[in-house]
């Protein structure tokens, strides 16, 4: 619907300049526009900005409560301090048992020898090598034991570490930032009033670069090609225009036919494309404001 009312108005502008033929398009100067929303819950601490104000990227419009957030994010970072904290030290914990291994190996030594010299009985040799199996043994469990402990407390840690970012991630996004350099357009709340994730707080255009939607013929379509430089007008109404040089940034590439309300029989039949043409703004063009343009 607004694709014909925008048509309908090119024409209705080219018909009450009937004679004049210092342009070959008519249309409405258009920007580029943002609605920025909500990407968290919570009450609206700070809302710097006003309508009408000009806004550069990066800059901090509003700020959504944070303390919720931040004690959370504390908790996650207390809790992985004591997984931390859990993490047994491997060399610490089988020392002792490493200690008494050296020392039955020794002993198990000291026995072969005796009984290769017939001092002591057969016995006391498996007695020796039973000793050390069986530490040899507790070792190996106690290194299993500390090797899953370790390994359980390494993916609680990693788990604690992803709700630590994801929080961190939460608490960027209470910062409501510009996207881009513009103007304020349209503010939709107040602070102190409570946002929802997806709720509208503001709606920014960028108002240095404008550009001008206009509708071309069939006929005219093979005299205009994208980054052709033309001359914009903007019109002010009573006679006052403004020129500015315009660059044709895009083309439509399916026609569309024209509103049938108020054209004559011959004109029904005739093709329109969409263009637009890029203009640098001085300040003098505001949306919605109509415009020619000249090939």
């Amino acid at each position: 619907m607004k694709k014909i009312i925008t048509i309908i108005t090119a024409v209705l502008l080219a018909n009450c300049t009937t004679g004049r033929h210092d342009f070959d398009a008519t249309g409405t100067f258009e920007a580029t526009e943002t609605t920025l929303s909500a990407e968290q819950s919570g009450t609206l601490l700070q809302l710097t900005i006003h309508e009408g104000d000009a806004v550069r990227h990066g800059m901090e419009l509003a700020l959504i409560d944070t303390v919720p957030l931040s004690l959370r994010l504390e908790q996650a970072i207390a809790t992985r301090d004591v997984y931390a904290g859990q993490l047994p030290d491997r060399d610490k914990q089988i020392a002792a048992t490493q200690s008494q291994l050296a020392k039955a190996r020794i002993e198990q030594q000291r026995t072969a020898q005796l009984v290769k010299d017939g001092a002591v009985p057969a016995k006391m040799l498996d007695d020796a090598n039973s000793q050390v199996q069986v530490l040899e043994d507790q070792l190996e469990a106690q290194l299993s034991t500390l090797s899953n402990s370790s390994k359980t407390l390494h993916s609680q840690m990693a788990a604690a570490d992803v709700q630590i970012r994801q929080l961190e991630d939460q608490l960027r996004r209470c910062r409501v930032l510009a996207p881009m350099d513009g103007t304020v357009l349209e503010k939709y709340v107040e602070q102190g009033e409570f946002a929802t994730i997806g709720r509208p707080l503001m709606k920014i255009a960028d108002m240095e670069h404008m550009y001008l939607r206009a509708y071309i013929t069939s006929s005219q379509l093979q005299h205009v090609r994208v980054g052709q430089k033309v001359t914009v007008y903007a019109d002010y109404g009573g006679g006052e225009r403004r020129s500015y040089e315009g660059t044709v940034t895009w083309i439509a590439s399916h026609s569309e036919f024209t509103p049938k309300t108020i054209l004559t029989d011959d004109e029904r039949a005739d093709l329109v494309y969409a263009m637009k043409v890029s203009v640098q703004n001085d300040g003098g063009i505001k949306i919605g404001m109509y415009g020619e343009v000249k090939f």
